[in-house]
């Protein structure tokens, strides 16, 4: 049954390393991964391609009940996941900051989250799956095994994002990475929606201080004492 299909969310603002602490622990396991910033990214580059205006709730909310997208994965611990939109490879663009700031304006808006709603939890198929948002624990799998929220400073999610882009050789200021980083939290953790927050139940990791392999560490002793 669908119910008894393992489930870890991993939700936490941009930068605090959930994206690749769920895409690592997917692949220790042997799950499936849901990364839902993707779809609310996609949506926003969807509009764009289609001239569709980001205040337009109507039009939004009928482009993501439309979404022509598909995950596939690749092999590849860099890029774990190839995302096409339409057939097209749109992987690079949805790691740009405009794409980040489309998808923090999309996101709020109800009608756009209902109708993506059915799609997220159709990832929950076995053998278990890792998602990793902003609201996994606290709206979309509420009944979740194991709850994870990440946080780090604002500065230091600034410096990691500014050296992955700049790893992709996607140019952008640092000053403006961590300016945008600050308008983004406010603008997640204080709206009506869904607002950005833990879950009662989730297991909250400070990650400023902690590299990749400390932070998988003690999220896999959490996930090994709660599913065995």
């Amino acid at each position: 049954m669908n119910n008894n299909i393992p489930v870890i969310t991993i939700d936490g603002p941009s930068g605090s390393g959930k994206g690749v602490i769920a895409h690592k622990l997917a692949a220790h396991l042997g799950f499936h991964i849901l990364d839902s910033g993707a779809l609310y990214r996609i949506i926003g580059l969807a509009a764009r391609k289609h001239d569709l205006r980001l205040d337009d709730e109507d039009a939004l909310a009928e482009q993501a009940l439309a979404l022509d997208v598909r995950f596939e994965p690749t092999g590849n611990a860099e890029e774990p996941l190839r995302i096409l939109l339409e057939g097209e490879d749109v992987t690079r663009r949805l790691r740009t900051d405009q794409a980040g700031v489309d998808a923090s304006t999309i996101a709020p808006i109800a009608r756009v989250r209902e109708g993506i709603g059915q799609l997220q939890r159709s990832f929950k198929q076995p053998p278990g799956l890792v998602a990793d948002g902003r609201d996994m624990g606290t709206v979309v799998f509420t009944d979740a095994q194991v709850k994870f929220y990440l946080t780090a400073s604002a500065q230091a999610r600034a410096e990691r994002r500014y050296n992955q882009l700049k790893d992709k050789d996607i140019g952008v200021s640092l000053h403006d990475l961590f300016q945008s980083i600050q308008d983004r939290d406010e603008r997640d953790m204080n709206r009506e929606v869904a607002p950005l927050k833990p879950a009662a139940d989730a297991i909250i990791i400070d990650s400023t201080h902690l590299n990749i392999e400390e932070m998988f560490k003690i999220v896999m002793s959490e996930v090994s004492e709660k599913l065995g």
